[in-house]
């Protein structure tokens, strides 16, 4: 009896004074609570004038921007979460659906922001007219398309590459699909789906003058936020504006770091797999301060349990409908395929029929041939790009990703620096092409590896940091050199993730070639040549066939590069990794 009375005493718990570690994490979950709520409630409002509020240059208002901007990322990141644990997921457990759903990921993540920008802008606002909300759900929007398509394509390529033996385990406990789904999947992927979150918030930021800034045809709206700001004082070519919003991104860049990111990589850390332990470990004390804090463990723990017991459902979509069983199950298979097949060529030539009937009549074969030059040259750039980074990132990221307390360091200097906008150096490259008589063509190319290279750093690391230690045990007890330790350990191990950051990296710099190909400051306006600056010039005169024109051109050529040389390396990396 006593020995039971003892058990529940345990199971109740007893409030108790406050120590510190519980009043700091109530101040901070408060305060994240009253700023959020604070800048969500700014969002909603009449639109003055139909172009938004007017965007001072005080270093007092700075703040509040600062706020909008996170806030309007932190929703898009939420979004792009839902969408990668659904789209990644049925395209990764279904074989029909993965033959659509890939190819028209490729489409979606190569078409640049500003071609969503322009067919959408018109379409929130006219669902809020004159509110300020139908244009803060067309920003986050846009933010949402700089994110979502490296998560979707993180998670799809960590469904498909489970280790053998974890799908056996899973087998043989006969897991249903949502047990599967949260227990082994989601755990699985977790490591690796943080660090492209982080690479997916960083694009945001690349983006973030674009999205806030929105300037398609006569529709020019300003959001309150650092990209409306940075698109002020460049268009005033105010230095010491640009220097104020420098120092707030940065500050919001190390907060964000520090209260969710940092937290998420030490909690990822867990799932890690691997036989061996791993000689030291992420930590964050922010973690370390909700763990220990026995007011917010008892706040959580309803909240976990209900978690829990959620995925522990034997829940397994599909079950209880088979559909016709068929004599011939080869056959209705084969017929399966073809009627999908072809309802889906239907849908893709009933849309281009109607992209055709709206931007034929104002095209002609010359304008074809010149958005195809233009794409041509933009090719170039990117494949040149992607090499550069590849050769100078692989390396790196390695070295990172295999010394835990490293990238602890450097994390927060490389989301840093992968945060950091182009737009912001256009002042300094501009004056530098001027003053010393340069070729824009040649030396605005830089611009655009900073959309490209750190997709192949950061998943680098996170196949570097998901390399099994037993594995890295075996080759430094087998004494092997340097040339066959990377041949045959490290490049195999992180070869699917390299791909996954390759194919992301091309993306954001085809995106990336859309504000770098073209520069302003002031009434100085500088062009590459390039697609990127024919879709931008296009946008800026509201023509939107041309607009069209541009965005076809820029998806035919990324979907042509990813059919014939990305996805032969996924399918390889893919392999190579089940049969390890």
């Amino acid at each position: 009896m006593e020995h039971h009375a003892e058990v529940l005493r345990g199971l109740r718990w007893y409030p108790r004074m406050p120590g510190w570690r519980d009043v700091a994490a109530v101040v901070l979950v408060l305060g994240a609570i009253v700023l959020l709520g604070h800048g969500a409630r700014q969002m909603t409002g009449p639109l003055a004038g139909g172009h938004g509020p007017a965007i001072s240059l005080s270093p007092a208002a700075l703040p509040g921007y600062t706020l909008r901007t996170v806030l309007r990322m932190l929703i898009a990141l939420v979004a792009s979460f839902v969408f990668t644990f659904t789209y990644a997921t049925l395209a990764a457990r279904s074989r029909r659906a993965e033959r659509i759903l890939i190819p028209l990921l490729d489409v979606l993540q190569s078409v640049p922001i500003l071609g969503y920008l322009s067919f959408t802008v018109v379409f929130f606002m006219s669902r809020f007219p004159g509110d300020v909300l139908g244009a803060e759900l067309a920003s986050i929007f846009a933010i949402f398309t700089s994110q979502a398509w490296n998560m979707a394509f993180s998670f799809y390529q960590a469904l498909r590459t489970v280790p053998a033996d974890l799908d056996e385990a899973s087998r043989s406990f006969r897991l249903s699909g949502w047990q599967r789904f949260w227990r082994l999947e989601v755990p699985f992927a977790m490591p690796g789906l943080v660090w492209n979150a982080m690479m997916s918030m960083s694009g945001g930021w690349f983006f973030v003058v674009a999205s806030e800034a929105i300037s398609v045809g006569d529709v020019q709206v300003a959001l309150p936020g650092v990209g409306s700001w940075v698109a002020q004082a460049i268009m005033k070519r105010d230095l010491a504006a640009v220097g104020w919003a420098i120092l707030a991104m940065s500050m919001a860049i190390v907060l964000y770091d520090q209260l969710l990111f940092r937290p998420l990589v030490a909690w990822a850390d867990r799932f890690r797999c691997g036989d061996a332990a791993v000689q030291a470990c992420p930590r964050s004390w922010l973690l370390d301060l909700f763990q220990r804090s026995p007011w917010i463990q008892h706040a959580c723990r309803p909240a976990g349990a209900a978690l829990a017991r959620a995925a522990r459902l034997r829940l397994s979509p599909g079950a209880h409908w088979r559909g016709f069983v068929w004599a011939n199950r080869s056959f209705s298979r084969r017929a399966g395929d073809r009627l999908w097949f072809a309802l889906c060529a239907v849908a893709v030539a009933g849309a281009g029929a109607a992209v055709l009937r709206f931007a034929a009549p104002a095209l002609a074969w010359t304008d074809v041939a010149d958005a195809s030059r233009n794409g041509l040259l933009t090719l170039l750039r990117v494949t040149v790009l992607v090499v550069l980074a590849s050769a100078i990132w692989v390396p790196v990221g390695v070295a990172v990703g295999l010394r835990p307390r490293l990238a602890a360091w450097v994390q927060p200097v490389a989301q840093f620096l992968a945060a950091f906008p182009a737009n912001l150096l256009f002042p300094v490259v501009a004056f530098c092409i001027v003053r010393f008589g340069l070729a824009p063509d040649v030396w605005l190319c830089p611009l655009m590896i900073l959309g490209a290279q750190w997709y192949i750093l950061f998943n680098v690391i996170a196949g570097a940091m998901a390399l099994p230690g037993d594995l890295r045990e075996a080759a430094t007890s087998l004494r092997l050199r340097r040339r066959a330790r990377w041949l045959e350990v490290l490049l195999p191990g992180i070869f699917p993730y390299y791909v996954t950051g390759a194919i992301t990296a091309s993306g954001g710099a085809w995106n990336a070639s859309i504000v770098a190909e073209t520069v302003n400051w002031g009434t100085t306006r500088l062009s590459a040549g390039g697609l990127g600056a024919y879709i931008a010039q296009m946008t800026a005169r509201g023509d939107y066939p041309r607009i069209a024109l541009g965005i076809a051109v820029m998806s035919l050529m990324v979907v042509t590069a990813n059919r014939l040389i990305w996805r032969p390396l996924y399918v390889f990396a893919e392999r190579r990794t089940r049969l390890a």
